[in-house]
């Protein structure tokens, strides 16, 4: 006989109760292994990149590398946000305890395999694509069980982990194309102005009201956000259907035009004093900034490669870092405020993303800003392990195990 909605959540409590500190929420394992990630699979393409290794370590170095920043880090860090947010959404126990450490541990070997067979392995591509289409199922269960609104995130996991595999069967040859990375890139984009638009203005309106500060404050989503996400949709579906081409050049600048005129909105400028707050305004800056270099790139001005960087090194990994740092402190029970060491991580990351397009758009050495990227991408990541590492590893400060529910 099938458990009841009462027995799988007292099921949850205990494995809550049992578990190590480090599987009592989705957030602790993901992010630590989404910055962990984040250091490794960089040094293994820079060491390829400068010719410290053997350029045969992997089959394709440049496609491997692509592959693992997008589905590999960013991946992770996107299912530790959605394996905290949904409990928050839904008012269930996160997954945690056993199923929760095989559920990373698939996404691990996926990230280990590429070292030990070739892209053709089928296991490969069942594994590193499979994990999104399960952890797209057990959203949806929680969500559909708890008759939840958002749904749409589950669609664009599941379709990120679609993409994930298309981007592999490219790797191996199966097919001649470049749309599955491009889909997930364009994927994420899309999950950063859905979430995005909710959490700034939400987290931006509370920062203010608590230091008392004078009307008017952010408002929460309305239409014209909506028109904007829908813009959005189809300059990047333009994008990837149209590429090179007039139609997706003035789609993908309008959607820019929209998403600058909705970060003013969000007044970033009134929360240089907190930097959680701030941080979250200079990543989502990104987004608009990317979205104007590829539309410029259509047009043959410059190359997609400086867009496709302002949106992956600036926009993704800038709003990861602020998103994991925030909620780390927030669902183990400690106070919102940004230790010196995270402060500086969100500079380095900057720097990281200032100086990678930089050198796609050939300004100034090439190689030398590639190896300051690098530097600072590694310093980046590396603060958050080094201050968010004992964090994730530790109970709640209140030994409250219900840390979907902070």
């Amino acid at each position: 006989m099938m458990p009841t909605n009462t027995e799988r959540l007292e099921l949850r409590r205990r494995r809550m109760a049992e578990s190590p500190p480090i599987l009592r929420g989705g957030f602790r394992p993901f992010f630590l292994g989404a910055a962990a990630w984040a250091i490794t699979a960089l040094a293994v393409w820079l060491t390829v990149f400068f010719g410290f290794v053997p350029f045969e370590l992997l089959d394709n170095p440049l496609a491997w590398h692509r592959h693992e920043m997008l589905f590999g880090f960013v991946g992770a860090a996107i299912a530790g946000f959605v394996l905290t947010a949904v409990p928050n959404w839904t008012g269930r126990l996160p997954i945690a305890g056993g199923p929760l450490a095989a559920l990373f541990a698939i996404w691990l070997v996926g990230r280990l395999l590429p070292f030990a067979s070739s892209d053709h392995n089928p296991i490969l591509i069942l594994v590193d694509g499979g994990f999104y289409l399960l952890l797209a199922s057990l959203l949806a269960r929680e969500i559909i069980q708890s008759r939840n609104r958002n749904l749409p995130v589950v669609a664009i996991v599941l379709l990120f982990g679609a993409a994930g595999i298309l981007d592999r069967l490219e790797m191996a040859g199966s097919l001649d194309s470049s749309l599955g990375w491009r889909a997930g890139l364009s994927l994420v984009v899309l999950l950063i102005a859905i979430i995005g638009g909710r959490i700034i203005p939400s987290f931006t309106r509370n920062w203010l009201s608590s230091i008392g500060a004078r009307e008017p404050l952010p408002a929460q989503p309305r239409t014209w956000d909506k028109l904007i996400i829908a813009l959005t949709a189809a300059a990047l579906l333009a994008w990837l259907s149209t590429p090179s081409s007039l139609v997706s050049s003035v789609l993908l600048s309008s959607a820019s035009a929209a998403h600058f005129f909705r970060l003013s909105k969000w007044q970033g400028w009134r929360c240089c004093s907190n930097a959680l707050v701030w941080i979250l305004h200079l990543g989502y800056i990104w987004l608009p900034v990317g979205l104007l270099l590829l539309a410029v790139a259509q047009v043959e001005i410059t190359s997609e490669t400086a867009g496709i960087h302002a949106l992956s090194t600036g926009a993704m990994a800038t709003m990861i870092l602020a998103v994991m740092s925030r909620a780390s402190l927030g669902h183990t029970g400690r106070a919102l405020i940004a230790s010196r060491e995270i402060t500086a991580s969100y500079i380095l990351i900057t720097v990281a993303a200032v100086t990678r397009v930089q050198a796609a758009l050939s300004i100034g050495d090439g190689r030398v800003a590639l190896a300051v990227a690098g530097a600072a991408w590694f310093g980046a990541f590396g603060l958050f392990l080094f201050r968010y590492g004992p964090i994730l590893c530790a109970p709640r400060l209140d030994e409250n195990t219900k840390e979907g529910q902070a």
